[in-house]
């Protein structure tokens, strides 16, 4: 097991905020050598740390509290009448975890998605090297779960992290064309029916930010659990 008392961590200068223009961000980073194990993570994401890549942060910022890390206890979780139809929608996609890799098939997904998605943002452009380091590397017992038409076309996939309290939503893309089918959405019920099926109780969202739009989506699970002054609350927004 991994002691959070001999962590060691640093912060980056301040930055560019990548929720909110005009605003000066600092974080928080546990140092990359260190080795954590899946106990040290669980704790660390109940401390409202999250992962990228290698990378296990959260923000630090000197006077913006404006990212809430948030997640949804998924045994008092249920489905909206315009989330089940999103359920039904998609009931035809066929579901398969694969390890966490890099192919042309995965990097072109994700190409399009942030080209479409994400041209405005710090990932653009999308380049296969950002891809890896992204969401291949890591030390943390993770996958890709892959979400593909009947006729085995890829179109969506949902990179999770194992906690030993849930799991972790690491980031989801998809074909932009499928509008229809809300995949964003369904990749996060899928998810909260796998922690229910690990018979564990959250499903970590990272972070809410309440005047980013794009992150809006997040308050229509409920309940939704805020981490705030170090507690984890059910906060109606």
């Amino acid at each position: 097991m991994t002691n959070l008392k001999t962590l060691h961590f640093y912060t980056t200068p301040e930055h560019e905020c990548s929720y909110l223009d005009g605003v000066q961000a600092k974080t928080l980073f546990v140092d990359p050598h260190e080795i954590i194990a899946t106990d040290a993570y669980s704790q660390l994401s109940d401390l409202g740390f999250r992962r990228s890549g290698k990378h296990i942060y959260r923000p630090y910022c000197n006077h913006c509290q404006a990212c809430i890390s948030v997640r949804i206890p998924v045994r008092e979780f249920h489905r909206s009448k315009s989330q089940q139809r999103i359920w039904n929608r998609n009931k035809d996609l066929r579901v398969s975890q694969s390890a966490t890799r890099f192919t042309d098939e995965y990097y072109d997904l994700y190409a399009r998605y942030i080209e479409a998605r994400h041209a405005d943002g710090d990932m653009y452009p999308p380049s296969q090297s950002q891809f890896s380091t992204f969401l291949v590397e890591s030390q943390q017992q993770g996958c890709f779960i892959e979400f593909r038409l009947p006729d085995k076309q890829l179109i969506g996939i949902a990179v999770i992290d194992d906690l030993i309290q849930g799991l972790s939503a690491i980031y989801t893309f998809f074909d932009p064309e499928q509008t229809r089918r809300s995949l964003g959405s369904y990749a996060i019920l899928w998810q909260i029916e796998e922690v229910l099926r690990q018979d564990k109780d959250y499903l970590y969202l990272g972070y809410w930010v309440r005047d980013c739009q794009k992150m809006s989506y997040k308050t229509s699970f409920r309940p939704l659990e805020m981490l705030l002054q170090g507690e984890w609350l059910n906060v109606d927004v």
